[in-house]
């Protein structure tokens, strides 16, 4: 018969309070169950357990000798044998692979068709749901498939698949006849596409708006999508979206096969669900963030195991540093920091806090668990210096892993910033919505959001002491927390954290705590009831189709903006007359004529940031400086575009370009108005909310009306063109 294999379940596997090492009978096989509780459960004529295998066991199915035939999950054998890594990383690849030829497939064969727009139409919107009930369905069959020890081969190809389509399908069905990505090219998606636009431009790491200046918003994301696009053969603003969704659809399956090699895929692909169905609805049109809350809520486990060491949940954290200590756990959890400050710098901070609270949570629970009248004080000092040198040791080593590799993206800006170039005019923690000044409370919801982080709430407070997971998902949850207050705090001192941006990460994990939840009232249920696990399964499944197929109406504004914007061909995917933005490919075409220069050896000065967003040209000015360089100098920037509008005639206009301590611009992009060449233009008001005010600068046509410029009108635009 198939048995567990306890050495699969480490290095990225915490070894939990349920991890006591059973007995072992003279074949090695366990004769007394592996959970917490320790209960022996009671079996069926048939060798099915009527009650639950404690606190972590899914109500796994026996053979004919009564030996569990699913193996025990995160809380397995705590001394696992090492060279385990291997068998760690073979799965997580396949997921890489499967998930992204799963993802591909999906939206090629969409892109088949010829739908009908979402905001017209419902076609696409059942179709979804559809597609969604079908990726549910296979995940069951997996996790039916693990517990019954049937093609355990095949369980985690499935579940990637099958996860990998559930994102496909739920966010590339709805978005099935629009080139354009949720948000389409408004708001924050302007400056997102505009930083792909760039890498996919050169794979040289380089500022989205500003020439010859090093990034400042992490660009590993952006550049992966680059070389995506390059790969396709397609301009950056048309690959968002595809990049977006596979990316997402990676990480959902990478997310998945984390949870089955910590918990089994009977619990695993319902933690991957709930993660990923949450994560879709909060975070889907920042994918960059996405990603990192459906890999980050499994990887927090690993890090809490990584700082602790090799020991369970209740008996605390050990020491010495050497011997006592994961290191692929502390490697794995090195590279996702690292990953994650490469990616995205909130939530680099969120995890890098969660990370000094585990730590000192294990320095003074390993420092109170020494403690012992009996014992010599010599012998605890030591015992406590061990301890906190060992967790402290694990912290350093996470940090300087993660630090080697987010070197990679920011050793540019940092060298910039300590070679002291100037710097000033960023405003990217300048601002603050209504939902950013009260704390997120999502477990009081009326639905069934609420209800599932509530569970999940109860269940952390509940199991924190004796569960690896509950005291990761725990730690997290207060982190967050603590950073909206301390952002809210800050507001006090001129600025904010951003932190209603962690709101995905707060549902998220609060979400996977209640499968935990739901696992342990499913095993009440069992005990109180009898054998109703159909009952339970079916309503599981109902709930989870329930709230995905709610996920397209809660995304409604930023799908049907994906299909009203005018895209980079000047067309609009809803099939209605296009927008100004029609005019961009002519205005192109203008520019390479009139300068004889490849796109990015132009500077150019225009408030249409679209045009930037889908053409790979410099811009003299960024769209706001929320989103600007500190070292581009937004507002000194503001003040010379300005004096320049001031100029009376051409030689005071060239001499103040030739003056400009920053590259000048030698295409201007204004609008046309009766009033003269107008740039619409944005500067920082907070503490207002919004916190944009948009002014004009408007410049005197005849300043132009020399033979250093070439002047032509197209619809609303002027292009001025500086021979």
């Amino acid at each position: 018969m198939n048995r567990p294999d306890p050495s699969r379940l480490a290095p990225l596997a915490p070894q939990g309070a349920e991890g006591a090492t059973a007995p072992q009978g003279t074949d090695g096989n366990p004769t007394t169950p592996q959970g917490a509780e320790g209960a022996t459960a009671p079996q069926g004529t048939e060798g099915n357990p009527t009650a639950p295998q404690g606190a972590e066991g899914a109500i796994a199915p026996r053979g004919a000798e009564g030996n569990p035939t699913a193996p025990q999950g995160a809380e397995g054998n705590p001394t696992a044998p090492q060279g385990v890594g291997r068998r760690t990383v073979v799965p997580l690849l396949t997921a890489v692979v499967v998930g992204g030829v799963v993802s591909m497939a999906g939206l090629t064969a969409i892109g088949t068709v010829d739908w009908p727009a979402f905001n017209s139409s419902n076609v696409t919107r059942s179709l979804t749901t559809a597609g969604q009930v079908l990726a549910i369905a296979i995940l069951v069959v997996a996790a039916l498939l693990y517990r019954y020890g049937r093609a355990r081969l095949l369980v985690p190809v499935l579940s990637a698949a099958a996860m990998s389509g559930f994102v496909t399908v739920t966010i590339g069905m709805p978005l099935g006849a629009t080139r354009l990505y949720l948000f389409g090219l408004s708001v924050d998606q302007e400056f997102r596409t505009e930083y792909l636009t760039r890498m996919t431009s050169s794979p040289h790491l380089a500022d989205m708006t500003y020439t010859d200046l090093p990034p400042y918003y992490p660009a590993g994301w952006f550049w992966w999508g680059g070389r995506f696009a390059n790969l396709l053969g397609q301009p950056g603003w048309e690959a968002y979206k595809t990049w977006a969704i596979v990316s997402m659809a990676v990480a959902a399956a990478v997310g998945v096969i984390l949870f089955i090699r910590m918990f089994g895929a009977d619990r695993g692909v319902a933690l991957g669900l709930a993660v990923t169905t949450v994560t879709l609805l909060y975070a889907s049109p920042e994918p960059y963030a996405a990603i990192l809350v459906l890999i980050g809520v499994p990887m927090l486990i690993t890090l809490t195991y990584a700082l602790r060491g090799r020991t369970r949940a209740a008996d605390g954290p050990v020491g010495p540093l050497f011997g006592t200590t994961s290191w692929p756990a502390v490697v794995a959890s090195g590279v996702f920091l690292g990953i994650s400050a490469a990616t995205y710098t909130l939530y680099t901070g969120l995890f890098a806090l969660t990370a000094i609270l585990l730590a000192g949570y294990f320095a003074v629970q390993g420092w109170l668990g020494a403690s012992n009248k009996a014992t010599p004080s010599a012998t605890i000092k030591s015992r406590r210096r061990g301890v906190v040198v060992a967790v402290a040791g694990r912290l350093v080593a996470v940090g300087v892993i993660s630090g080697v590799i987010a070197l990679l993206v920011w050793a540019p800006y940092l060298w910039a910033r300590l070679t002291n170039s100037p710097a000033s005019g960023g405003t990217a923690e300048h601002y603050l919505p209504e939902r950013g000044s009260v704390l997120p409370l999502p477990m009081f919801g009326l639905n069934l959001l609420g209800a599932i982080t509530m569970i999940g709430l109860l269940w952390i407070l509940l199991r924190t002491r004796t569960r690896t997971v509950a005291l990761a998902m725990g730690v997290t949850v207060v982190t967050v927390y603590l950073f909206c207050l301390l952002s809210m705090l800050m507001t006090a001192l001129g600025t904010t954290l951003l932190s209603f941006r962690l709101e995905p990460i707060l549902v998220a994990t609060l979400s996977a705590a209640g499968v935990f939840g739901v696992v342990d009232l499913a095993h009440w249920a069992v005990r109180r009831f009898g054998d109703v696990r159909v009952v339970v399964g079916a309503l599981a499944v109902l709930s989870a189709i329930a709230m995905a197929q709610g996920i397209p109406g809660h995304l409604g504004t930023e799908i049907t903006t994906a299909y009203t914007d005018t895209d980079g061909y000047g067309e609009r995917a809803d099939a209605r007359p296009a927008g100004a933005e029609s005019y961009f490919a002519g205005l192109d075409t203008l520019i390479g004529e009139q300068t004889g220069k490849p796109r990015t050896d132009n500077v150019v000065l225009t408030a249409d940031f679209g045009f930037l967003s889908i053409y790979p040209y410099w811009g003299f000015q960024g769209l706001t400086s929320h989103y600007a360089n500190p070292l581009a100098e937004f507002d000194k920037r503001a003040a010379a575009i300005a004096r320049w509008a001031e100029s009376e005639n051409a030689d005071q206009l060239v001499d103040a370009l030739d003056r400009s301590p920053w590259t000048p611009p030698n295409v201007f992009l204004f609008r046309y108005s009766a009033d003269g060449y107008t740039l619409r233009l944005a500067e920082d008001v907070y503490p207002n909310d919004p916190n944009v005010k948009r002014y004009t600068v408007t410049f005197d046509p005849t300043v132009f009306d020399d033979p250093r410029f070439e002047v032509t009108e197209r619809g609303p635009f002027v292009l001025v063109v500086r021979k």
